[in-house]
């Protein structure tokens, strides 16, 4: 080793993903001296981030900490495992039972928070490529947000279209090139799911949101996604769902929300048996839901967005999909509570109702 230019191992390093470039700085002085090189993070960012390439996200990143830091927060996933049980009573009770204050949070800090703070730096990939990379300042359509946008809920909608517009620029496209098995109908398709396993076990999203304001960075997408639709709203339509599980304590009364990403591609061409299948993706949105299965405002989602970015991170996939499992678990029994409550107070109105029907023909009698 000591033989050996350091220009050589710095080649080797340069070469490498972020994660093996990790593990390599712990092997000896040498590659622990050259990995502390932002430009070998740099290369490690724009292989996993194509976005990060460009001029202007390149001085955000180095105005937040550096290409290492930015690497070191947005490659392990949120991970939340705490997820408290909410009984379905406290929560329709929460506009009594908390003040204004306590709900919407120290209104001080909403007020040193702004949707101009959060940059969106989006990137799409399908078997390892990068299809669609796209960066967002600020919060799209939020002029005069003191007024709808605090109490309207929250999304952001990266591109969406109708079948009037399948020539919108910012179309993105799978198709043979990408990878992409043909089929030859609809209705084989439906049957055995080829080109939907494909799509599913293929496609990855990742959505980083940075507040410029603190300096901290994460990625609120699963990378991998957490589940789906194929056929929906029609038979040409393929819906895919990322998400994570993020903090909202002090925020909300569940004191957990999901950050819920979908992805929706349409089948736009498939006719005939030499014919190319072609995807398109029509829609890339990201919105922010409660326990109850209630959207958040802008108000909270910019309070819930704020506390992420320094909330616990995992490179272990398996912990974020138990983190999403925990949720599910806990939002499940709270809308079989839910039930349970109403169908209570159903039997109690029936019973009411039957009562007062017999005293008022006894007093009738």
């Amino acid at each position: 080793m000591g033989s050996l230019n350091s220009d050589l191992f710095y080649d080797i390093l340069r070469r490498l993903d972020g994660a093996t470039l990790a593990s390599a700085a712990c092997a000896c002085a040498a590659f622990c001296s050259i990995s502390k090189e932002e430009r070998i993070w740099e290369n490690a960012c724009f292989s996993l981030w194509p976005s990060t390439k460009r001029d202007d996200v390149r001085n955000l990143i180095s105005s937040i900490g550096g290409f290492r830091k930015f690497y070191a927060d947005c490659f392990p996933l949120i991970v939340n495992k705490y997820v408290p049980v909410v009984q379905w009573d406290s929560y329709l009770a929460y506009p009594e039972e908390w003040a204004e204050a306590d709900y919407y949070g120290d209104e001080n800090e909403l007020e040193s928070i702004s949707p101009s703070d959060f940059v969106s730096i989006v990137d799409i990939r399908y078997k390892d490529k990068a299809i669609y990379s796209k960066v967002i300042w600020g919060i799209p359509d939020t002029d005069g947000f003191n007024g709808w946008f605090y109490n309207c809920p929250f999304r952001i909608d990266l591109f969406g279209y109708s079948d009037m517009n399948d020539e919108h620029e910012e179309g993105v496209t799978l198709s043979a090139a990408n990878g992409l098995p043909s089929i030859t109908s609809i209705e084989r398709e439906r049957k055995d799911g080829k080109l939907w396993k494909e799509l599913r076990d293929g496609i990855r999203l990742s959505w980083i949101v940075v507040n410029k304001k603190v300096n901290q960075a994460a990625n609120l997408a699963s990378w991998s996604p957490l589940g789906g639709q194929r056929h929906w709203p029609t038979d040409k339509d393929f819906l895919i769902r990322f998400g994570s599980i993020l903090p909202a304590k002090d925020i909300l009364p569940c004191q957990v929300v999901e950050c819920i990403f979908v992805m929706k591609f349409r089948l736009i061409h498939n006719e005939g048996e030499d014919s190319q299948t072609t995807l398109k993706l029509t829609e890339l949105s990201m919105q922010l839901e409660d326990m109850g299965g209630a959207y958040v405002n802008g108000r909270n989602s910019l309070l819930v967005l704020k506390e992420a970015l320094s909330c616990h991170r995992s490179k272990n996939y398996s912990e974020v999909l138990e983190s999403c499992h925990l949720y599910s678990k806990a939002q499940s029994e709270l809308k079989e509570e839910k039930t349970r409550n109403e169908n209570r107070l159903d039997r109690l109105c029936m019973v009411s109702g039957i009562a007062a029907f017999i005293t008022f023909w006894y007093c009738i009698l």
